[in-house]
């Protein structure tokens, strides 16, 4: 099975930029989507954005425009390219693999 690592969280000031990297321990060439979530404190855990093999995307309305999700299939990794961040944006981000695996998660936290 396939293991997540996520990487890049951290403390950023409102309108700065972040990216997000997910290395996975083995390809992900055969996993068709691949996404990146998150759950801020009290609240339920929710997509920020998804890609499928193909490289259509999906992403969370309070989002769009701000990030962009990206997948690098011959280095077994997924990206989320963070711009314009908001304090609503703070919460930890996880990485996801077809819906069922999880990485440890990566906080982000943006100051105003």
């Amino acid at each position: 099975q396939v293991q997540l690592v996520e990487s890049g969280g951290g403390l950023v000031q409102a309108g700065g930029s972040l990216r997000l990297s997910c290395a996975a321990s083995r390809s992900i060439r055969s996993i068709n989507i691949m996404g990146w979530y998150r759950q801020a404190p009290g609240k339920q855990r929710e997509l920020v954005a998804n890609i499928a093999g193909g490289g259509s995307t999906n992403y969370a309305d309070s989002v769009k425009g701000r990030f962009t999700i990206s997948r690098d299939n011959a280095k077994n990794t997924v990206y989320l390219q963070m711009n314009n961040l908001k304090p609503d944006d703070t919460a930890v981000y996880y990485c996801n693999a077809a819906a069922v695996i999880w990485g440890q998660g990566t906080q982000v936290t943006v100051s105003s």
